[in-house]
């Protein structure tokens, strides 16, 4: 298969599945622990749950973060 050919299949391959569509726009980060809980996952403040200091938000855009 030529290079033309590949880039014509990996584009008319289907979109990967593994990313849930529920409206998530990130996940909220515990710099000291390495904690991630995602953003509709997260019931309340965003405390982490090991160390309980504030979490911050962030959002990957165009990336393949799990957000």
């Amino acid at each position: 298969m030529g290079l033309l050919e590949s880039m014509k299949a990996t584009l008319a391959s289907p979109a990967p599945k593994g990313r849930p569509d529920d409206g998530s726009d990130g996940a909220y980060w515990c710099d000291d622990c390495g904690v991630r809980i995602r953003d509709v996952e997260l019931e309340g403040d965003p405390v982490c749950p090991d160390c309980g200091t504030e979490m911050r938000f962030e959002r990957s855009t165009g990336r393949d973060c799990a957000c």
